[in-house]
């Protein structure tokens, strides 16, 4: 098979290094990866903005399925028009992928299906907003209603920096809608992913990952696109599964059924779990990064043949098996990510290292500049490693992370530490 992948980060990496492991896979493209890419796969280059483009792309190159890694692509009907050309691509229409780029539509969803979710009002208005706010409790949760790459969402005591926020929602700083916002109730417990592969006739769990977004150790500073993530999560068993599928995934599938825009794709739920009850966070219609890459890691291979079973409507053909093993990652970033990106770091020797073998160092935002690697983005690269025991994992992810010389660059400390 000829296999188109979109996308530049260290999800896209790890795919591209999952999917070159099964003799399905012929010839893999990556458009633009990165520079870990470019080492198993073809880089090219496709105004990933344009759908005629990418269709036009995939015809001259005989792709037989294609990957889409970030969100935007499906927001913008990617899968709409591939399916008219009769490409395949596992993935959910423009209309179905409003469950993550609209939190306002989904909230609407978990209303009219009785989903366990928090209490949450809408807000057109900024004063209004603001004026709502200041009579609640902290903490206060606050959720832009677009796409945001992972920055849409803010959980703060401060009431200032909560105003704030809102300021910036309402002055298009943060997502790709200005107009609407999302005031919840905080709630209490432990958050895990679940992730699941759903056709027209199958729902099935792919794997559970818990990942971690604020920007330093003890969950201090920023919401990231994610510094880290472990699988599987702690908090995951067959009982909690059945409760999440029965309660929240298909009372979700069967709205929007309803509505005449059935889902199919990768669903990954957040979710929050307290004393054995899960309610939902939010939904995303692809995987996640960093949790992508400990996925990756523990299925190999048969991440392809679940994407292209699920884009077949033939996911009842396979049988996922998930090792009973774990997998971690930690994420290596450039100094002042989330706020200001500082790229072009000449991040060559780190790569030049000899790492122990069990590691994978999946690249993110990298390129080649002559013989220079240097970082394009604000996440860089994804130590990555798998073993039967979380902790012996972090001891040695973290014994190769010493390695990474650079003052330019920073990680967490405490990924996994917790759990271990």
């Amino acid at each position: 098979m000829n296999i188109l992948i979109l996308g530049s980060g260290g999800r896209e990496h790890s795919l591209a290094w999952a999917i070159s492991q099964n003799p399905r896979c012929r010839k893999i493209y990556c458009s633009p990866g990165n520079a870990g890419t470019d080492q198993i796969a073809t880089n090219i280059y496709i105004n990933l903005d344009c759908n005629t483009d990418i269709v036009n792309e995939c015809r001259n190159l005989s792709i037989d399925l294609v990957i889409v890694g970030p969100e935007k692509i499906f927001a913008q009907g990617l899968a709409n028009e591939l399916k008219k050309e009769n490409i395949l691509c596992f993935g959910p229409t423009k209309e179905a992928a409003k469950l993550e780029t609209s939190k306002v539509f989904t909230k609407e969803i978990c209303k009219i299906k009785n989903i366990p979710s928090a209490m949450d009002e809408v807000f057109d208005n900024r004063e209004n907003a603001k004026k709502y706010l200041s009579d609640q409790v902290p903490p206060f949760v606050i959720k832009a209603d677009g796409l945001a790459s992972g920055k849409g969402v803010l959980v703060t005591d401060s009431l200032k920096q909560a105003h704030e926020f809102l300021d910036m929602i309402f002055d298009g700083k943060i997502s790709s809608n200005k107009n609407k916002v999302i005031i919840e109730e905080f709630l209490e417990g432990q958050e895990m992913s679940l992730f699941l592969a759903i056709d027209q006739y199958q729902i099935k769990i792919i794997g559970s990952a818990q990942d971690y977004k604020r920007a330093f150790d003890g969950d201090k500073g920023p919401n990231t696109g994610g510094m880290g993530a472990f699988s599987p999560s702690p908090l995951a068993n067959e009982n909690l599964n059945e409760k999440i599928i029965t309660t929240i995934i298909k009372p979700t599938l069967d709205y929007l059924k309803e509505q005449n825009i059935p889902f199919s794709g990768i669903l990954y739920a957040g979710l929050i779990i307290k004393n054995g009850n899960p309610k939902l966070i939010e939904y995303n219609v692809r995987f996640g990064d960093p949790e992508c890459q400990v996925l990756c890691t523990r299925l190999g291979a048969q991440i392809l043949d679940i994407l292209l079973c699920g884009a077949e409507n033939k996911l009842s053909d396979i049988s996922i098996n998930l090792a009973d093993d774990l997998a971690l990652t930690v994420v290596v970033s450039a100094v002042g990510y989330p706020k200001t990106v500082n790229s072009d770091i000449d991040i060559t020797n780190i790569v030049n290292q000899k790492y122990n073998e069990p590691v994978y160092v999946f690249h993110a935002g990298t390129y080649m500049d002559g013989d220079i690697l240097r970082n394009s983005g604000g996440r860089v690269f994804n130590f990555t490693s798998r073993g039967m025991d979380l902790k012996e994992i972090r001891r040695l992810i973290y014994s190769e992370l010493r390695k990474v010389n650079n003052k330019k660059l920073f990680y967490r400390m405490d990924i996994g530490e917790k759990s271990s």
